[in-house]
């Protein structure tokens, strides 16, 4: 006796189908899910990383913004939640864009809102810039905008830190910037995350793998013995109260590495498969779509 063939309903060969189209192009991320990050109101520009060495990273969304190898080159590795790709840091080369060059990414203003976004899987190692426009050094500084991972001078080792700026400079009477909002969560070494904050004009939040997590107020660590703060500053790092505005402060925008008065610093360890930035501040809810939708399944 002949066994039957077991017929496969049309709609679900097509279903089948398309996912594996999908994951065959991009990856581990399904192109529907590119699509509506992609189609998220705000949307500046979105690098997937999926360039070899040598090539410059383009960007989707309002323009290219070609972002250029500096100091040496940076690997591409078949691993990565967007595209399947990432690009590997941890030899002091990064990327960057002129500032005469960087359009809608010179965000700014007293109410303008900012938000930024990136998957990453980080090495563990101390203080890393991921990207924005963040100059600490040149004419005094030049900072805007910045999400970094572990800034521990002020409370903020291991986290998320999102950094904003007015007038670029140090913050009064502090010898750095401390207007940083770090999240509650730390971030893990070796894993593929999701790491991002965003900034309303009023306050600075930082949100890890999509989850906002409140911290209570604690005292910031080296502000004691300063000008009008004999027992240190008190405040919350998440959120962070930062009603000033960004700055526009004239600095390229760059990823993996800022200057610092001894030269280019603050490397970032790690692979980089994914950094987006809006102009706008993201939902808590839409963030948490963007993490899920890149990372549940995705990117080891």
């Amino acid at each position: 006796m002949k066994k039957s063939i077991p017929i496969i309903h049309p709609c679900l060969l097509f279903f089948f189908l398309t996912m594996w189209v999908d994951c065959a192009v991009y990856g581990q991320a399904p192109k529907r899910s590119l699509s509506k990050l992609l189609r998220t109101k705000g949307l500046v520009a979105l690098w997937d990383f999926k360039e070899q060495e040598g090539q410059s990273r383009k960007s989707r969304g309002t323009a290219d913004f070609p972002l250029q190898e500096q100091n040496g080159t940076l690997p591409r590795i078949n691993e990565g939640p967007l595209s399947g790709y990432s690009a590997l840091f941890g030899n002091k080369a990064f990327l960057s864009l002129p500032n005469a060059e960087i359009g809608k990414l010179n965000i700014h203003g007293k109410n303008q809102g900012v938000t930024v976004v990136a998957w990453v899987k980080w090495t563990g190692e101390q203080t890393g810039f991921v990207g924005g426009i963040w100059n600490e050094h040149q004419d005094g500084g030049k900072r805007q905008y910045g999400l970094f991972v572990s800034l521990p001078y002020y409370n903020g080792r291991n986290q998320v830190c999102g950094h904003i700026s007015l007038t670029g400079k140090p913050t009064p009477p502090f010898p750095y910037s401390i207007d940083y909002s770090a999240s509650e969560q730390t971030v893990p070494a070796n894993e593929w995350c999701c790491i991002a904050f965003t900034y309303d004009g009023q306050y600075i939040r930082s949100y890890f793998n999509g989850i906002f997590k409140a911290r209570p107020t604690e005292l910031i660590d080296h502000t004691k013995g300063f000008e009008g703060y004999p027992e240190g500053l008190t405040q919350s790092k998440n959120p962070y109260y930062f009603p000033d505005g960004m700055g526009n402060n004239g600095s390229d925008f760059t990823v993996g590495a800022v200057l610092l008065k001894a030269g280019m610093g603050n490397f970032f360890k790690g692979q980089i498969g994914g950094l987006a930035v809006f102009d706008r501040t993201l939902s808590d809810a839409k963030l948490k779509k963007l993490s899920v939708a890149f990372l549940e399944g995705g990117g080891h």
